[in-house]
């Protein structure tokens, strides 16, 4: 059996923005499938560098597993599972989806053909976990895709009790491995990243800006100053705090819902 797929990465409205091992990032450079009514906003999308994304997958290099739901299409010889391995894996899935925010079932493509996840206005981020000294950390929603090799948990917050008082979530998900890309869909492109290398140090960061940690990190929510006074003559009141040696990818401004927030940004309202 063999299969040829014409006028996708070949086409002259497509570029390749990204790629490792067996992933690939396509992007769009203008949004042709449009109406009367939408080229208006796909025009200026396109000044903006909003442009639609896929990820390719080819199942040759690597097993993928993905978010349930985000196939396109998949051609060649490709199976798909759940990877679920009894009830008690069941359990364990369910409990990590409910902690995590994630999905219960994440779909597992095996075989030697090709998968194409649905298009994206998002940015997606590939990296490899050697970089990461074989630990990631990342926070809720981000996950698109990665190499099935690589073993996903949850961690913990070590102070539960101030993740409350912060709104912010108990748990985060982890991948483990010595090598291994994760697909990350941001709305941040990677060219806006921050990148923090601490050693034996410690970060404080006002709002949930970072999307990305080294899993050796130690990670609370504190107050950001000494006492409760303190904190709330600061302006600041609770912080994600980071102590350690690793990495953290930061976002450079908050999620942008509204144009308010472009001409005025969450950390100055």
């Amino acid at each position: 059996m063999s299969f040829t797929i014409k006028n996708f990465w070949d086409n002259d409205d497509v570029k390749v923005i990204s790629q490792e091992k067996g992933f690939t990032v396509i992007e769009y450079q203008k949004d042709l499938s449009v109406t009367p009514d939408s080229a208006q906003m796909a025009y200026f999308s396109g000044l903006m560098d909003i442009r639609r994304k896929t990820l390719m997958c080819d199942l040759k290099v690597s097993d993928v597993t993905i978010q349930p739901g985000a196939m396109q299409f998949m051609v060649g010889d490709v199976q798909a599972t759940t990877g679920i391995k009894g009830a008690g894996d069941f359990l364990k899935k369910s409990f990590m989806a409910k902690a995590s925010g994630e999905s219960t079932i994440k779909l597992e493509y095996t075989g030697t053909g090709v998968l194409v996840l649905e298009p994206t206005f998002k940015h997606i981020i590939l990296t490899d976990l050697v970089n990461w000294n074989g630990g990631m950390v990342i926070d809720d929603g981000l996950f698109m895709a990665c190499e099935s090799h690589i073993k996903q948990s949850i961690v913990a917050r070590t102070n539960l009790s101030s993740a409350i008082a912060g709104q912010e979530g108990f748990f985060n998900l982890s991948f483990s491995a010595p090598g291994g890309v994760v697909a990350l869909e941001c709305d941040v492109p990677q060219s806006e990243l921050i990148e923090v290398q601490l050693n034996n140090d410690v970060i404080k960061i006002d709002g949930n800006m970072a999307i990305a940690w080294s899993k050796s990190l130690e990670f609370t929510v504190e107050r950001s100053g000494k006492t409760l006074i303190g904190s709330a003559a600061s302006g600041e009141g609770l912080v994600n705090v980071y102590r350690g040696t690793g990495r953290i990818l930061l976002k450079p401004v908050g999620g942008i819902t509204s144009m308010s927030d472009v001409v005025f940004p969450k950390s100055q309202k």
